[in-house]
């Protein structure tokens, strides 16, 4: 891994961050990408991890149950490395939401997958949501910026 990341990387890892906070997860998924395909290869799951959550819940707004379940299980597979923090992410607690919506994710599935869309815009306002008895987290990355990034 490189002993310090590049400004840019930073700059474009505090954008996809606000993006994908602000529910914006195609521009989210466009931003992150252009950092993994220059990353070395030992950070590349990092960022394609957060890509592929970003993905998931786009497909997840567009009722697409398949891509959400595959994306939620990929994205947290190549994050799990990187706990507790990397790069100034939180990393545990975006796993615990993903685990948690993944689970709902399977548990309701494909029938259901409308109700779970609903609820993800109810998370990305800020709501608490419960589905059928399942608690869902607010997705939400929690970020610690560079001192030379503006926060959100």
């Amino acid at each position: 891994m490189p002993l310090e990341p590049s400004p840019t990387d930073d700059a474009q890892l505090h954008t996809g961050i606000q993006q994908f906070n602000q529910g914006d997860y195609y521009a989210c998924h466009d931003t992150l990408e252009a950092i993994w395909m220059a990353a070395e290869i030992p950070e590349k799951p990092f960022f394609q991890g957060i890509l592929q959550l970003a993905v998931a819940l786009y497909h997840l707004g567009n009722h697409n149950w398949h891509g959400t379940a595959i994306l939620l299980g990929e994205g947290l597979r190549r994050l799990e490395p990187f706990e507790p923090k990397y790069r100034g992410v939180d990393v545990t607690p975006l796993l615990d939401c993903a685990s948690a919506w993944l689970e709902a994710v399977q548990q309701l599935g494909v029938e259901q997958v409308a109700k779970l869309a609903e609820a993800l815009q109810q998370s990305q306002l800020g709501h608490p949501t419960t589905l059928a008895t399942i608690s869902l987290p607010q997705w939400r990355i929690h970020y610690d910026a560079p001192a030379d990034q503006p926060t959100d």
